[in-house]
């Protein structure tokens, strides 16, 4: 049997030398992102589906909302899981960030910080959870490091 050979550019994609602190951000975080994506496209635990979430993005000027609806939706659901499974955890953070960067400016930043008044202060922990796994990858616990140690 013949072992799989990784591209050095993918190796480097995945490549982690993090420890098993990542974890601890991946699970919480990509059950979080998971459920909210689940949400945006699915209407799953109190969620509005691609229908309603797409109204409201139009509202708020993001255009055309359906279709932003299913990027966002589609990057929180899938880059949930694929935090949680420690698969492509880079590229999955990059995007989750981007997706937390673009909701704190159009929807929250307006609100202060503070939850309670609809503030920036979970879309910011959540960028910054993304921003630390984009940066230290999945770490020793991840299907990224399993991969790359071949």
């Amino acid at each position: 049997m013949t072992s799989l050979t990784i591209p050095n550019a993918v190796r480097r994609l995945l490549s982690t030398d993090a420890g098993w602190s990542p974890l601890a951000l991946r699970i919480p975080i990509g059950v979080i992102f998971a459920a909210h994506g689940a949400q945006k496209l699915f209407g799953a635990f109190g969620g509005y589906g691609l229908e309603g979430t797409g109204q409201f993005m139009a509202s708020r000027g993001l255009t055309p909302g359906y279709l932003m609806a299913l990027l966002v939706g589609s990057a929180e659901f899938f880059g949930g899981l694929a935090l949680l499974s420690g698969l492509l955890v880079r590229p999955a953070a990059a995007t989750l960030a981007f997706a937390m960067l673009v909701a704190i400016l159009s929807v929250h930043i307006s609100h202060g910080l503070f939850m309670a008044n609809n503030g920036y202060e979970f879309g910011l922990a959540l960028l910054a959870a993304s921003v630390s796994l984009l940066i230290s990858g999945g770490g020793r616990l991840s299907v990224d490091a399993a991969l790359t140690s071949r």
